[in-house]
């Protein structure tokens, strides 16, 4: 999976990208179907330990998916949003298997009709 990775008022080191692209790559264990993702690493400007965003946006076949983190590190908040990604494609593999299915048993019942 093709993905792009774009940090925002900084400059995000070669091991951070590499461990967002290997954890984005585990995400096409559960869908080869995905397009491509984009990933937005923001720094934020507070006081809070907890200023660091991660953004990730996947591309899917007809549909887009989409997590926010806030965390202390980079990479905690990628592992959650990540995380909450693989929910979101487990949600939508169902919802394809419900909606293949209907259509399935709308074709055989035009095609008994028929006869």
């Amino acid at each position: 999976m093709k993905i792009t990775v774009q940090s925002i008022h900084f400059t995000a080191d070669k091991k951070l990208l590499d461990f967002i692209q290997k954890k984005a790559d585990k995400l096409d264990t559960f869908y080869d179907q995905i397009i491509s993702g984009e990933v937005y690493l923001k720094l934020e400007n507070v006081e809070d330990e907890a200023n660091k965003i991660t953004e990730i946006k996947l591309l899917l076949p007809g549909n887009q998916i989409f997590a926010k983190e806030k965390c202390k590190s980079f990479e905690e908040a990628t592992d959650l949003a990540i995380e909450s990604l693989r929910k979101q494609i487990e949600k939508h593999k169902q919802k394809k298997t419900i909606a293949d299915t209907a259509a399935k048993k709308a074709i055989l019942m035009a095609a008994e009709d028929d006869l």
